[in-house]
């Protein structure tokens, strides 16, 4: 039981470092890609590269100043970043990064790791599908206290257009889903990952195309990325529901928005692209490839920010409401037909 604990507070530790990794990286990589795609140069001053921007960004909100507006509900104020990087961190629990692996007996690691397989998954829950879901769910809660708390207009606008927003695309975002889970028979993220292994076309991203281009629109908006990112809108509303917020809590709310999209980015390699199973049936499974699937994910958010202008608030609503939910109801029924025909 102890060495049970102490395994999962290590990959707890390991993931929660690996998570900030990426934030930290992202924030640098999306800058250089969005330099490139636009012809600029970028962050290319500090350190070799400009790879050190991203430390130095850190250590500049570390340092600024913590402003707490007049006026402001100071206690909704200050735990709205808490929440929101809080049900953010939770969310990633139930997401693999890679089968069972056994650590080999090198030596060097603590002695209840020698020769033991272990899950690369924190918590491999029956419902893990319904978890992740009702812990993403959860996170718009941050998103409207910020806006409400702070006493600005632009910021309430934010929290409201955030609110809506999430709640129409997030029904969208839960029904790509079920066709899986009825394919698959399981709520669990591993048998669906298992369920894809072989060749690339056991993937459900052949197996559900519609489900997949519903997914991945959904969950841009619910990343709140461009060309969705309406509660921010910082030709609108300044910086929307974050406008008021300053040093670590503003980087809170910053960490929890990639925290998000990262999440997005690993459900959809599990869901639609195999996870860590291996495209051709010849080469191991492994989690270098869901790796590269992952950077596929978050590559495409990136490219999506740098070549798509901002949609209008009411075409947002109405695509997500006349478009979305009708082909998620669409494919919903298709997949329940044929697992019936099937049986």
């Amino acid at each position: 039981m102890q060495q049970e604990l102490a395994i999962t507070a290590l990959k707890v530790g390991v993931l929660l470092n690996l998570l900030l990794m990426i934030f930290s990286g992202m924030t640098f990589i999306e800058r250089r890609l969005l330099a490139f795609m636009q012809f600029r140069l970028g962050p290319n001053r500090t350190g070799p590269f400009g790879l050190l921007q991203p430390i130095a960004d850190g250590i500049k909100l570390f340092f600024k100043e913590e402003v707490v507006p007049e006026g402001a509900n100071k206690w909704i104020f200050i735990a709205a970043p808490a929440i929101a990087i809080i049900t953010a961190f939770l969310s990633v629990a139930v997401v693999p990064w890679g089968g069972t692996v056994t650590f080999p007996h090198w030596g060097i690691l603590p002695d209840f790791l020698e020769g033991r397989p272990v899950l690369l998954q924190i918590a491999d829950l029956d419902i893990g599908v319904l978890y992740l879901f009702a812990l993403s769910s959860l996170s718009v809660y941050a998103i409207v206290m910020a806006g409400w708390a702070a006493n600005n207009k632009y910021t309430l606008l934010g929290g409201l257009r955030s609110s809506a927003q999430m709640f129409s695309y997030e029904l969208a975002l839960g029904l790509s889903w079920i066709g899986i889970i009825l394919l698959a028979g399981s709520f669990r993220f591993g048998d669906i990952v298992r369920y894809q292994d072989g060749w690339f076309w056991h993937w459900f991203l052949f197996k559900q195309p519609l489900a997949f281009l519903v997914f991945l629109v959904a969950g841009t908006a619910e990343a709140n990325r461009t060309p969705f990112d309406l509660p921010e809108a910082e030709t609108e509303l300044v910086a929307g529901f974050h406008t008021e917020y300053s040093s670590m809590r503003f980087a809170l709310l910053q960490m929890a928005e990639y925290v998000h999209m990262i999440t997005i980015s690993a459900v959809g390699a599990n869901l639609f692209f195999g996870g860590w199973m291996s495209p051709v049936a010849f080469l191991p499974d492994s989690p270098l490839w869901f790796i590269l699937k992952l950077a596929g994910f978050l590559f495409f958010f990136v490219w999506l920010r740098g070549t798509l202008p901002r949609f209008r608030y009411d075409q947002l609503m109405d695509f997500g409401w006349k478009v979305l939910v009708p082909l998620a109801v669409l494919n919903l029924m298709v997949t329940a037909v044929v697992v019936v025909a099937l049986q």
